[in-house]
């Protein structure tokens, strides 16, 4: 199902734990037989991921790439994202052709977004364990990326969060855009990430899909072994690090 090009370029970014990689497991699960699928993952020192995603049984191993960025894991996915590129191209190249290449963020905080440089689309993942007031936070990536995902939803109960109440914060804070409420184990909102998608993809093959840069990161902060830290941000013309 190739579209004669290079393949749609997804982002999924979101905190830690939120299940950013077992989405794409929902992804590729729902998709494989559909489409031509290739898996790019982002942390500092690991490929935990990618392992995860192997372990999995979701793609061929050989499908699965983990991009080990050495620092602020965001930043090879805004800033300076040639090692993210490089990295996509290469699988695109050795698998000609893919439809659709997912690409993971390292999680660790709520302020990643994507270059529209990296990818055409992207996904933020939350989840109701994280707190059913997160959505109502906003920031880049909740409010203007593609699609947000309340992930874990079947956790709700016991964590004292209104499910139904969290996406319709997201909605406002979202301003209409569209929200999923998500769980692995309700395989009708599986079907409805993996619709989306194909939607995407559709708009992707037809030339009808214009990547939109959902804004730069905002400053976060960065912990360090020995108890401190620093700010990073990630406007144009600032310094990265602000001890």
């Amino acid at each position: 199902m190739s579209n004669g090009k290079r393949a749609l370029r997804l982002g999924i970014a979101g905190p830690v734990g939120t299940g950013k990689s077992s989405s794409i497991a929902n992804i590729c699960t729902a998709l494989a037989q559909e489409f031509r699928i290739g898996v790019i993952t982002n942390d500092i020192y690991t490929d935990e991921d990618a392992r995860f995603l192997k372990a999995a049984g979701v793609l061929p191993d050989e499908r699965i790439r983990a991009v080990e960025t050495g620092a602020c894991p965001h930043t090879a996915i805004r800033d300076d994202v040639s090692m993210n590129l490089l990295a996509v191209e290469a699988l695109e190249e050795d698998f000609d052709p893919l439809d659709i290449v997912l690409v993971e963020s390292g999680g660790d905080n709520l302020t990643a977004t994507f270059s529209p440089a990296l990818v055409d689309a992207q996904i933020f993942v939350l989840d109701v364990a994280g707190g059913g007031d997160v959505a109502r936070k906003g920031g880049p990536g909740i409010g203007r990326a593609d699609l947000l995902i309340i992930n874990k939803i079947d956790l709700g109960q016991y964590v004292d969060v209104d499910v139904d109440l969290m996406i319709e914060d997201a909605k406002k804070a979202r301003e209409g855009g569209p929200v999923l409420g998500v769980s692995r184990k309700a395989p009708e909102t599986v079907q409805a990430l993996a619709d989306w998608v194909r939607e995407v993809h559709a708009r992707f093959v037809k030339g009808d899909h214009t990547p939109v840069d959902p804004g730069p990161m905002a400053p976060h902060f960065h912990a360090e072994e020995d108890g401190e830290g620093y700010m990073h941000t990630h406007a144009e013309g600032e310094e990265a690090h602000q001890h």
